[in-house]
């Protein structure tokens, strides 16, 4: 199971570059919740793909790096430099990520990151 979940979780992880929201929304169970820590969780394949199309859509380039992954059963935990290039802006940053993976789906993600520094080096926090 583990070499499984960790695999999901790389290839969740690598085809973020392709920038393709269906794509990424079939590593998902149905009943998926998806909580990036700054903001509340959303549960369901629909409402993940509302919250990606927010970042998804206006970046030109996204890339996952992982530093570090490492698992116990069906629980991936990884620390990542997620690389984002919105409106021309380099966004460098540092996430840590816990992966729940189900029949070789994620069923749950959670993601532990400073919202600010997104912010600020996307531009969209500038008001």
């Amino acid at each position: 199971m583990r070499a499984d979940a960790e695999q999901t979780v790389r290839a969740f992880c690598a085809a973020w570059q392709r920038r393709d929201i269906d794509e990424l929304l079939d590593f998902f169970t149905d009943d998926a919740v998806y909580h990036n820590m700054p903001v509340d969780p959303v549960r369901g394949r629909e409402a993940i793909r509302g919250v990606f199309g927010m970042f998804v859509v206006p970046a030109t380039s996204i890339e996952f790096e992982i530093r570090h992954l490492a698992s116990a059963g069906s629980v991936v935990h990884t620390e990542r430099v997620d690389r984002f290039v919105i409106g021309g802006r380099e966004v460098a940053l540092p996430v840590a990520g816990v992966f729940e993976v189900r029949d070789g789906r994620i069923a749950a993600w959670r993601d532990y990151f400073d919202m600010q520094q997104f912010l600020e080096q996307s531009g969209l926090g500038a008001g």
